[in-house]
C-alpha cells in the first residue's frame, strides 16, 4: 500500500470540513489544531483560537486518557480539528486521534492554504503553542 492509499484509507468515511466549516466549528467550541511547523506558519501566517501541537506529540496531548493530555483533552467526544498546510497530513494526524478514542476528529479540505484563500482570519497574537 502507497501512501495515497494510506490517505485514502484514513478519509474513508470521514466528514472534512469546509475552512469555513472548521472556523464556524471552532466558535462553537471545537478543539482547532495546528500541526504545522514553525517554518510553515512563519510562511502562512498563524491562525486565531487555534492551539498549536507539534505532530510528534499530538496523541499524547489530545488522547483524554494520556498522563501527558492538554487541560482541553476533554473526553472522546471533543471535537478535534486538525489543520495542516495543505489538508493532506492533517488527514492522518485526524485518523491517528479517531485510532486512540477521539471519534469526532477531523480535519480541513486544503488545510491552512484553503483558509487563506477563502479571507479567513489570521492571527497576529503570539500563537498559543503546546509542547
Amino acid at each position: 500500500m502507497g501512501a495515497a492509499e494510506v490517505l485514502a484509507a484514513a478519509r474513508e468515511g470521514v466528514v472534512r470540513l469546509t475552512p469555513r466549516e472548521a472556523h464556524a466549528a471552532g466558535a462553537r467550541g471545537a478543539l482547532l489544531v495546528d500541526t504545522r511547523t514553525d517554518e510553515q506558519r512563519r510562511e502562512q501566517g498563524d491562525l486565531p483560537g487555534v492551539l498549536v501541537i507539534d505532530r510528534t506529540v499530538l496523541e499524547w496531548r489530545l488522547d483524554p486518557a494520556c498522563p501527558w493530555r492538554i487541560p482541553e483533552a476533554t473526553g472522546p467526544d471533543l471535537q478535534v480539528v486538525v489543520l495542516c498546510r495543505h489538508g493532506f497530513s492533517s488527514s492522518l494526524a485526524a485518523a491517528s486521534l479517531r485510532a486512540v478514542g477521539l471519534h469526532r476528529a477531523t480535519d480541513v479540505v486544503g488545510g491552512v492554504r484553503a483558509w487563506l484563500e477563502a479571507g479567513l482570519p489570521t492571527s497576529t497574537a503570539p500563537p498559543d503553542v503546546r509542547r
